[in-house]
């Protein structure tokens, strides 16, 4: 399995600890939670249950649906067949005793999928959920639950920081991310996909590090061609995956989509206040449908540079999101060609600048050891001083505890970037600007992030140091 080390280490970590263990494994949805499990187990379950979406059902009937879908999976693991439960503590039930009956003293993992969509209204599916665990299987010593779900805030909410019947019940949690660039261009490679890292950053810009839109990639076909494959052709296979995505883990996705949108016209995201003013939605429900967009890896919670906690602001990071509201949402007449007949056009050229940035965004971890700053506490977001007749702009700062402040432009080239006296002019207007809003006893680094790195010329000393597209590929 590509990546996932880490997590494939702690989940057999518990899997040879003698105590019962309650594994919570969430994060958004097609990142590759169940083949994480799957393939950590060897798919070796004494049961494995998957819930039902909801997308594929009519509300009415929701409850008896997922019972009896629970019942067949209990049937098929070898429970005799009886009469279907009518509720979940008797499916509970039922599990109990078919894993008394399996029971040879060896490491029971049972795996339980997208448990969120198994809890419908009115259901008791929590309180029944607690009976199995606190009256059951924490007792026994080698039963290891592990359950999944997309709906990240229900997985937080309901299991991780339970207050009532599972309170500190979940014994490891592990939220999954997306795969880095190192991760995406193994995983890639693997499929015998050949791209550049070039090629794969803009892969990245379109897909993010989601492993199931990757897999779909043909290695018989350029970049431009899967991209029009995937979105553009006549029944494209991610057409209609925006909103799929959004109805199988949010029960209001026109709410969550609406928030969405709205992020989407600000690259800084917005504070919560301005949210509230021009979604008209406050309180606990902006609360909750907040904590489930950054739950889910759509939306990044961050503090601009100069601000404090309270000026907190939200942006959209997830690429698939930024790069569909951007190109396909409001293509009336699709080009089915679209990507391979736009590649040199400005729009396209405009957008691949804004997407790097999100990348960037999405590897500080690799900048910083670029750096060789690993070790140091910072803080990173862009910056935007608005001035009367004009704003000045940073895309990137990292404000770091040891007194130094990497100040960072970020070019998507396709070449070496070279700096024109123009250009070295604006960084040092920009730079004194900066001087007056920075700790004095603070250093200023300029700092490139581009592709290709810096081209010497005169004017290239004006940049302390480079961060190139090889660095973002390093395995951290």
């Amino acid at each position: 399995m590509i990546g996932r080390k880490q997590e494939q280490e702690e989940l057999l970590r518990r899997y040879r600890r003698a105590k019962a263990e309650f594994v919570a494994i969430y994060g958004r949805r097609r990142v590759g939670k169940t083949t994480l499990v799957a393939e950590t187990f060897d798919n070796q379950f004494a049961f494995h249950h998957a819930g039902l979406s909801p997308v594929d059902g009519k509300k009415q009937g929701a409850m008896e649906r997922q019972l009896d879908h629970f019942y067949h999976s209990l049937v098929q693991y070898g429970l005799k067949e009886r009469n279907k439960p009518e509720n979940w503590m008797e499916a509970f039930y039922a599990l109990e005793e078919l894993l008394t009956q399996k029971d040879s003293s060896e490491r029971q993992v049972i795996f339980i999928d997208e448990l969120p969509w198994m809890d419908t209204p009115r259901s008791g599916f929590i309180t029944a959920l607690e009976a199995f665990w606190n009256g059951w299987a924490c007792l026994r010593k080698n039963v290891m639950l592990v359950v999944c779900g997309s709906a990240s805030s229900w997985i937080l909410d309901k299991l991780i920081n339970n207050h009532g019947g599972l309170y500190n019940r979940v014994t490891c949690e592990i939220h999954l991310k997306p795969f880095s660039l190192h991760e995406c261009e193994a995983f890639l490679r693997s499929n015998e996909v050949r791209f550049t890292r070039y090629e794969i950053a803009e892969c990245y810009m379109i897909f993010g590090g989601i492993p199931y839109y990757l897999d779909a990639l043909d290695e018989r076909l350029s970049l431009a061609q899967n991209i029009d494959r995937q979105f553009f052709e006549r029944d494209a296979r991610l057409r209609d995956e925006y909103d799929r995505l959004f109805n199988s883990i949010f029960t209001n996705p026109d709410m969550m989509k609406s928030i969405i949108s709205l992020l989407y016209r600000r690259r800084g995201g917005y504070t919560r206040k301005e949210i509230s003013e021009m979604m008209g939605i406050s309180g606990k429900t902006l609360t909750a449908c907040l904590k489930a967009l950054v739950g889910s890896d759509f939306v990044e919670r961050y503090v601009p540079f100069g601000q404090g906690k309270r000026d907190a602001s939200y942006k959209l990071v997830d690429p698939f999101c930024l790069f569909y509201l951007h190109f396909v949402q409001n293509q009336v007449r699709m080009d089915e060609h679209f990507w391979t007949h736009q590649q040199a056009g400005q729009a396209v050229v405009t957008w691949r600048g804004l997407a790097f940035e999100n990348v960037c965004f999405l590897h500080i971890p690799q900048i910083k050891r670029a750096l060789g700053i690993s070790g140091v506490h910072s803080n990173q977001s862009a910056w935007v001083l608005r001035g009367e007749e004009e704003n000045t702009q940073v895309d990137l700062i990292i404000d770091r505890e040891d007194h130094v402040v990497n100040v960072c432009e970020i070019k998507f080239y396709s070449n070496e970037f070279s700096v024109n006296k123009s250009y070295y002019r604006e960084l040092l207007a920009r730079q004194d600007i900066l001087r007056e809003h920075i700790s004095p006893r603070s250093a200023i680094y300029q700092t490139l992030i581009s592709t290709f790195g810096l081209k010497k010329n005169e004017y290239a000393g004006i940049f302390t140091q480079t961060v190139t597209l090889d660095d973002l590929f390093m395995d951290n």
